[in-house]
């Protein structure tokens, strides 16, 4: 087989799994518009937080805290996905990759000391 109808072949079925999928999604919206209630009153169309009325202004600013925190977390996720398969393949990579993996850590922890220091994760008002 040529390399060009191999791929084909190989990716045909991820394809057909990704149009189906569209398909089923889209078809359980159409469902939905025709045959689910539709009973709009004042109060149901009113914005609301956690079932409580809004009382302020919906568009106030958050503290940066909430977004460093955020990011803080999503570097030690990735942290963790790296390491996973690492830790599979440990004995395969020798020494160079323990020393690599050593020089990560390392860095994220600079980073992790970095917002303790900033006081990111204290969560009382200033």
């Amino acid at each position: 087989m040529e390399q060009s109808e191999l791929l084909k072949t190989k990716y045909l079925a991820i394809l057909i799994v990704i149009i189906i999928s569209i398909f089923i999604g889209l078809f359980m919206i159409f469902l939905n518009r025709i045959f689910g209630p539709k009973r709009p009153y004042s109060l149901k169309l009113t914005p609301y937080e956690c079932g409580i009325p809004s009382t302020e202004d919906t568009w106030e600013r958050f503290n940066v805290k909430f977004y460093i925190v955020a990011i803080v977390f999503v570097i030690f996720d990735v942290e963790a996905v790296f390491l996973y398969p690492w830790a599979v393949v440990y004995k395969k990579l020798g020494i160079f990759a323990l020393v690599e993996m050593y020089l990560f850590i390392f860095i994220l922890l600079i980073g992790y000391f970095y917002a303790l220091g900033k006081n990111v994760f204290n969560w009382t008002k200033e």
